[in-house]
């Protein structure tokens, strides 16, 4: 069986989360079985593993829905893409796709630093589910992250083909973290400032929160740095306007929590990553989290100030902070790259014997 993973996602330079999930997941693919990568730009093979690669368009391009004819060439068996827009038609192969959520067709506003034009185009295009079902319904079979994500897909009709649920991994300590409560109050937020991300919660709290400081990793445009700084006391906000990795690593080994007040996510990576390191987590109250985050994460109301705060006060016992640090550590076990290498493969070798028959 020749499998063709889909790497014309990778970031050059620093990974997003895509190219992350991407670039780990073949790495760990390749360990069982020969994977041959799928590029669009030389420059990505500096953060891919050295395996066997061939050059497709750019994901991006006006192209893509007759990828096929470029891919055709390669003769796989199987082609997997970490995302759902590959160009189904066409093609001699089985494909198996990515579906990481559907958040943009219940939170429909777009990003505030969007254009007039491009905020009018983002809401036509997540106005109507029909597109997406069309594409997925052409492909053989789809992973999802979550069991939330596949559930939402089975309501919403999304397609008629298999859905295979492969949890996200993480990076894994050497050693089981051993740490006691920081003499530090800091809580840290890695993720977007979409509005359904919900960060102002978070920046208001922090009036009652004396003493603590929210970290926000991300990058930040200007506008939504003075924004969020209005709402909470002076000094309590630290932006890092996009933090690298060391920088991210260091903060969630010394935080207090990492804390999330998203009112919708296909996942949540930055959970488990601040978990696999004895980091408590504080999130909101909703599926997806309570899926993810398990018991030993902490949750509150995301319309409620006054339940984000009870949340971070129930973490100030050193002995329950303990607690919940050791079981985040045990519980973010579940999510590792080479367990879900193993479940994709299974997928891929479930599509390329259907295709054939």
């Amino acid at each position: 069986m020749k499998i063709i993973f889909d790497c014309r996602y990778t970031r050059l330079g620093r990974h997003d989360g895509i190219s992350r999930y991407g670039a780990r997941l073949v790495e760990e693919l390749a360990k069982l079985h020969p994977v041959t990568m799928l590029i669009s730009d030389e420059r990505q093979l500096e953060m891919l593993p050295d395996l066997p690669w061939v050059m497709g368009p750019d994901p991006t391009a006006i192209t893509e829905p007759w990828v096929a004819r470029t891919v055709n060439k390669y003769q796989p068996d199987v082609v997997f893409t970490p995302m759902q827009t590959m160009g189904p038609g066409g093609r001699n192969y089985a494909l198996v796709t990515t579906v990481h959520d559907l958040i943009y067709y219940r939170h429909r506003t777009p990003p505030r630093d969007l254009n007039p034009a491009l905020r009018l185009l983002w809401r036509a295009y997540h106005l109507w589910v029909g597109f997406q079902r069309a594409v997925l319904n052409r492909a053989d079979a789809h992973l999802v992250d979550s069991e939330t994500t596949r559930d939402l897909m089975a309501k919403y009709r999304m397609t008629r083909n298999p859905m295979h649920v492969v949890l996200l991994g993480t990076e894994q300590p050497e050693t089981a973290p051993d740490r006691q409560m920081p003499a530090t109050r800091d809580l840290v937020y890695m993720g977007s400032f979409m509005p359904y991300k919900n960060v102002d919660l978070l920046a208001r709290s922090l009036a009652s929160l004396p003493g603590f400081r929210l970290r926000l990793m991300s990058r930040i445009s200007d506008a939504e740095r003075e924004r969020l700084t209005a709402m909470a006391p002076e000094g309590s906000i630290e932006f890092l306007n996009g933090a690298s990795d060391e920088q991210y690593n260091d903060a969630l080994t010394s935080a207090f929590a990492l804390v999330s007040a998203s009112r919708d996510e296909g996942f949540g990576l930055p959970v488990v990553e601040a978990q696999a390191l004895g980091t408590p987590v504080l999130l909101s109250d909703t599926a997806i989290f309570r899926e993810i985050g398990g018991a030993p994460a902490g949750y509150f109301d995301p319309d409620s100030i006054e339940s984000l705060v009870d949340a971070v006060r129930a973490l100030d016992d050193p002995e329950e902070w303990r607690s919940r640090s050791l079981a985040s550590a045990e519980w973010a076990k579940r999510y590792n790259w080479p367990d879900a290498a193993r479940q994709l493969l299974d997928v891929l070798r479930d599509a390329a014997a259907r295709r054939s028959n």
